[in-house]
């Protein structure tokens, strides 16, 4: 797995809104640089946490130019370009290449679309033309399509197409994908010590917002094989990681991030702020999280 370009922990990141639910551009560079500091060593622009399908194109596009301008080359960018359209998701690419992004993240058709294996490779297929190294998107309750171990041989063979992130949040789903000797991205929250103990060649994680430094700890005790350490840190980030993993994601990333000292804002509409008795449940899932991520 040496050769795998997308190793570790890559940050889905939040993207931070105003208080009147617009893109505050005007905090990106901080709020990127928070993160550089903490040792984030890859970033998703425009990722499922920071709410791709409620920005426009626009937004997304110069969230990307900008986001990647401020990274510039001390970290690896991964940019979200799902699209309902194949010929948007190639549009899309290529401008994520032109602003010197590594690599994208995309879904297969997700809404009402085609499940069958065959229309799943074509799409990838087409979408391989953006130039850039492909991670697909493997979470089957929300798209309707599971990326299979036959599936994920077919689409290796594509030019460009380099990995999956797995997103099903099944241990089972993920180790089948895993011994196919492909390599495999945990997307699931709950599962990063067992997926990284299986053999997952990297993370994209969303609930690393709200804790970077515990993450990135995590994430080098396993690369070090101190799975004793690997433990001992999880134990801290185990309660939130399973509590964000049963409802309310983006909102509870965003409230968890806040309280840690790594807020984005509020989520824009259509979701609204944590309410006030799951954010005390939050809360006392974060515990010592709060003191020890705030501390430099």
């Amino acid at each position: 797995m040496t050769d795998f370009a997308f190793p570790g922990l890559n940050l889905a990141v939040t993207t931070p809104f105003d208080p009147d639910g617009r893109v505050a551009f005007d905090r990106l560079e901080e709020h990127l640089e928070r993160y550089i500091a903490a040792g984030i060593p890859g970033f998703v622009l425009s990722s499922g946490t920071g709410l791709h399908a409620y920005l426009s194109r626009e937004e997304s596009d110069e969230l990307v130019a900008r986001g990647a301008r401020i990274i510039d080359g001390r970290a690896k960018v991964i940019v979200q370009t799902s699209a309902l359209l194949v010929e948007d998701v190639v549009a899309r690419t290529r401008h994520a290449a032109d602003c010197g992004a590594d690599g994208v993240m995309l879904l297969p058709p997700f809404f009402e679309g085609p499940t069958s294996d065959d229309d799943v490779v074509a799409f990838y297929e087409t979408a391989s033309h953006g130039g850039l190294p492909i991670i697909g998107y493997n979470v089957p309750h929300v798209v309707g399509v599971a990326i299979t171990p036959d599936l994920f041989r077919r689409l290796a063979e594509i030019p460009n197409f380099v990995t999956v992130k797995d997103s099903s949040g099944d241990l089972v789903q993920q180790t089948d994908l895993i011994r196919t000797g492909l390599p495999v991205m945990n997307g699931a929250d709950p599962l990063v010590p067992y997926a990284l103990y299986a053999g997952a060649a990297g993370l994209i994680w969303g609930g690393a917002n709200f804790a970077p430094k515990a993450c990135v700890a995590v994430v080098k005790a396993a690369e070090a094989g101190d799975w004793s350490k690997v433990r001992e840190f999880w134990r801290a980030l185990e309660p939130a990681m399973n509590l964000i993993w049963q409802g309310d994601y983006g909102q509870s990333v965003y409230a968890a991030a806040e309280m840690t000292g790594y807020g984005a804002g509020q989520p824009r509409r259509p979701f609204s702020p944590l309410s006030a008795d799951k954010r005390e449940v939050l809360r006392a899932a974060l515990g010592g999280l709060i003191e020890s991520e705030a501390q430099s």
